[in-house]
């Protein structure tokens, strides 16, 4: 009610002065009449003392200067929509109300900021005065420029704060600081404190050397402040240097920057013979023998069972296990994937073990063992080091009336986003189903937290929507390179890292400037979030998700939007002069999208996602990842084989022919048919190796 009440203050004051502006659009209409006049005067007139005399003429058949004075005091009080001097009328009838209500809680800061609770203070202990003026001795760095303007007056020589202005002022600002999470009602719900969800900062400076070593990062705000400016001021100037020799960058006369289209890649000449010849060579497979197949190295289905931990007591566990992946990863579901394999499995049977022996961490579980035998061949390091991970999103349609369904201008249709990260080498290594309206990048760092299989990315790539500010500063203190793909570059703000610096040839490309107090001020607060995120005990969607409302005024939030701006601006610098950085992040994120084909492919049997439960949905995008990785297994160790023999056939095979493969070849696999599993039917054990190329 608090907050209610404020907001109506606003708008009230708001709504008076739309009212005023119509009251006074008379007056100035006579005052531009005036001022109209007096021009005309000044064009006909033969000598100054001739205007002088008609210009007072004029004035005074108007009304005279007093009445002309007043009418430009009232319209030049509530100019550039200037509501603050109408709050007071809006807010004068609810004050005892709203002093009783901040009296019934008690209001702490989340920041070690307490420079508006000290305000809150004063207010309240100068409730009841007389005086119209209050002494000028107390912080009001919480309030912008034109607020504090609106609060401050002169008196006998005096800056004072002008009592009523300054206690609406605080209030305003006090509920807009509980809106953001700067400040917190103790023992409440909705405006509890979130650092609760924190480790204490005892536990935090325990580990605070350990981490900071760990990642390279200086052990306080001062130290971090002196890296990050002499890295871009290094930066800054060193890009200077070599712009006359960046034959790829040009720069407009009005500070616009231009880069050439990257060129292509040159591939081998023979490269479609040699990819069709690879692909001849493939084994015609159906699905459900290369889900066997891979369960045969693998034995990821030992982590599907009850959830008591006992035993399952299915008879011919295993078949009926890779049915229901190969039913739900493929979303043909249990009824017609039963329908198709009627001696093998019911569609009660696929239900029950979805059900009761399946839950996400299981299928992550599985996918993991997949990729420790995945990573274990030499053929996909020709196409990443697993160091880097890339992360986006695609739309899954769904069934009307559910809880993560929304429609998004962006996709047109009724749905949900499959958030998907794979590593550089193309496999699957976690995905999440959020909602089409949600905000991608809140979601673009847990995949690497929650990642627990043997690959561990340090670098991010990801479409557009990562270049946020704060994404751009937790992923730095997470100790993350986050190198996502900018579509529009050119209209991101550089930031300078001092006032007075200049360049001689990059200087239109700075419009901002860094504010490092900020970053240092709250280096403690940052770095208790990342901590609690190091330990598991956050995330950083729930962080992103908490500061997302009216993030733009929590003081956290600023701090880690000022260290994306420095971050990202020597991204920005990279990016623009160096070529084979710009190709790198085109190539790595070209992978998602060929990611996204491939899984629609291995959804053949309906694009939309039947289940309203959040839950369900959540595990289908993982069942299909499951299936997914499961086939570049196949395919890996399918192409190693066909590989070698092209090698000892004599067949002059490269590491460029290699690395412009990929495992998610599909033509050679069936999906359709009446479904039989022989599970007698093994393959050849995992022989793992390195391609020994003759060239």
């Amino acid at each position: 009610m608090f907050l209610r009440r404020m907001r109506k203050t606003r708008r009230m004051a708001r709504e008076e002065l739309q009212a005023l502006h119509e009251k006074h659009r008379a007056i100035e209409e006579n005052l531009l009449g005036v001022f109209g006049q007096v021009l005309q005067r000044a064009s006909d007139a033969i000598d100054d003392q001739t205007l002088g005399i008609q210009v007072r003429n004029t004035l005074e058949e108007q009304g005279g200067l007093e009445t002309l004075d007043a009418q430009l005091q009232a319209v030049s009080a509530y100019h550039q929509n200037n509501y603050l001097p109408l709050l007071w009328r809006a807010h004068k009838s609810s004050r005892a109300a709203l002093f009783r209500a901040t009296d019934l809680f008690a209001i702490e800061s989340t920041t070690q900021d307490t420079a508006l609770l000290e305000a809150l203070d004063l207010v309240r202990r100068n409730r009841n005065a007389r005086r119209n003026h209050l002494s000028y001795d107390i912080d009001i760095s919480f309030l912008p420029e034109q607020w504090r303007n609106f609060v401050t007056t002169k008196h006998d020589g005096h800056i004072l704060l002008d009592r009523r202005s300054f206690e609406v002022a605080v209030f305003i600002h006090v509920a807009q600081a509980l809106e953001c999470v700067d400040l917190y009602v103790v023992g409440s719900s909705a405006y509890a404190d979130y650092r609760a969800q924190l480790l204490p900062w005892t536990d935090c400076q325990k580990r605070l050397t350990e981490y900071c070593g760990g990642v390279g990062l200086p052990g306080s705000g001062s130290d971090l402040v002196t890296k990050l400016k002499a890295e871009l001021s290094g930066l800054c100037s060193a890009v200077d240097a070599t712009f006359p020799d960046n034959s790829e960058l040009t720069i407009d006369a009005d500070g616009t920057p231009h880069l050439k289209r990257l060129k292509a890649r040159k591939t081998p000449e023979d490269l479609q013979e040699f990819e069709a010849l690879v692909h001849a060579r493939m084994p015609e497979r159906h699905l459900l023998e290369v889900l066997r197949n891979v369960h045969h190295w693998s034995d990821y289905t030992r982590h599907f069972g009850p959830p008591s931990g006992s035993d399952n007591k299915l008879s011919d566990a295993t078949r009926r296990y890779l049915f229901t992946v190969f039913g739900y990863g493929c979303n043909l579901g249990p009824s017609q994937t039963a329908r198709h394999a009627p001696e093998a499995i019911s569609r009660h049977t696929m239900r029950r073990i979805n059900g009761q022996h399946v839950n996400a961490f299981k299928l992550e579980a599985a996918a993991n063992d997949i990729i420790e035998e995945y990573i274990r061949f030499g053929l996909p390091q020709f196409w990443g080091k697993g160091k880097a991970a890339i992360a986006d999103g695609t739309q899954m349609e769904l069934r009307e009336n559910n809880l993560l369904g929304s429609r998004h201008i962006r996709y047109g249709g009724f749905g949900g986003i499959a958030y998907h990260h794979i590593s550089d080498n193309y496999i699957a290594v976690f995905s999440n189903f959020i909602s089409c309206g949600v905000w991608e990048a809140v979601y673009i760092l847990d995949g690497l937290l929650l990642n627990a299989s043997k690959l561990e990315p340090d670098t991010l790539h990801a479409d557009t929507h990562g270049q946020s500010e704060p994404v751009f500063g937790l992923a730095y203190l997470l100790g993350i390179n986050l190198f996502p793909r900018m579509r529009n570059w050119n209209d991101v703000i550089f930031y300078r890292p001092a006032r007075q610096a200049r360049y001689k040839h990059i200087d239109e490309l700075f419009d901002g400037i860094i504010d490092w107090a900020i970053i240092e001020a709250h280096y403690r607060d940052m770095m208790q979030v990342i901590l609690s995120i190091q330990a598991g005990t956050v995330l950083p969607s729930m962080l992103l998700r908490k500061l997302g409302s009216h993030n733009r005024k929590n003081k956290l939030s600023k701090a880690f939007r000022e260290l994306g701006r420095v971050v990202r601006t020597l991204f920005l610098l990279r990016y623009l002069s160096e070529v084979e950085f710009r190709q790198t992040i085109r190539a790595e994120t070209t992978k998602i999208e060929s990611y996204n084909a491939f899984l629609d492919w291995v959804g053949f049997g309906g694009t939309v996602i039947k289940s309203g439960d959040p839950v369900e949905q959540n595990k289908q995008i993982k069942y299909m990842n499951l299936v997914a990785n499961a086939i570049m297994l196949q395919n890996v160790v399918d192409m190693t084989e066909i590989i070698e023999n092209l090698v000892a056939e004599g067949y002059p095979v490269t590491h460029k022919h290699i690395a412009c493969l990929s495992p998610y070849a599909r033509e050679h696999l069936r999906r359709f048919g009446w479904y039989f599993l022989e599970m007698e039917q093994l393959p050849l054990p995992l022989n793992p190796r390195s391609l020994q190329l003759a060239i």
